[in-house]
């Protein structure tokens, strides 16, 4: 099962808000929360093109994304905002013989502090941050490099995705794709692609899903 990062393990939509207003307002740009929400599971880059318009330099992309995510650890470091149940269902997948991933569009350093902070580094088997892929969801690269590096075929992977984006990317990579309405509604998922749709990522903890989805069947 493979895990996208924000909005899936930690609740940040709040905290990237706020992390986007200083460059924001330095360069005298207006963000709109809905176009912001638009961006979620996007690359830096492509967020910016999209928030700030689409001649900015390759330098200037590259110094507005570092001032956003120093601002956004900045933000989260003393409280991380673990999304309720996270911690319980990634227990109850390693009890059931899982293999687990991150999946996910943030830089390395953002991910490095959710999993030390969170104490969360133990549960994951594999991890793919959006530096390490070419192109960023809705392509499914993350997710297929997610798999390679569980040892797990493609189609025998599940997603848990927030952003319809990355429902799509799911969909491209073969796998199974959970939606998880924590940032997005549950009928936008939905006309993503989305064959699952909870509200939090520890309502999927049950026997029923389980067996919906084929773990109990899975080899370890």
């Amino acid at each position: 099962m493979i895990f996208d990062m924000d909005g899936v393990i930690v609740l940040t939509e709040r905290a990237h808000w706020e992390s986007w207003q200083a460059p924001a307002l330095a360069r005298g740009v207006k963000l709109d929360h809905a176009t912001l929400l638009s961006c979620f599971g996007r690359v830096n880059p492509d967020c910016i093109r999209i928030l700030f318009g689409p001649g900015i330099s390759e330098a200037e992309s590259a110094s507005i994304a570092e001032a956003k995510e120093i601002a956004f650890r900045d933000i989260i470091r003393s409280n991380v905002p673990l999304a309720p149940g996270i911690v319980e269902l990634l227990k109850e997948l390693k009890s059931r013989g899982v293999r687990t991933a991150i999946g996910s569009s943030a830089p390395p350093e953002n991910i490095a502090l959710v999993l030390d902070a969170g104490k969360l580094r133990p549960m994951f088997d594999a991890i793919v941050d959006g530096s390490e892929v070419k192109l960023g969801k809705p392509a499914p690269d993350v997710f297929l490099m997610a798999a390679e590096r569980m040892g797990v075929r493609p189609e025998r992977c599940s997603v848990i995705e927030d952003a319809p984006m990355g429902i799509v990317a799911a969909a491209a990579a073969g796998m199974l794709a959970i939606g998880v309405a924590t940032t997005h509604a549950a009928q936008e998922l939905t006309n993503a692609g989305a064959k699952f749709v909870f509200d939090q990522p520890g309502d999927l903890i049950s026997d029923r899903f389980f067996r919906a989805i084929g773990v109990m069947e899975w080899p370890e």
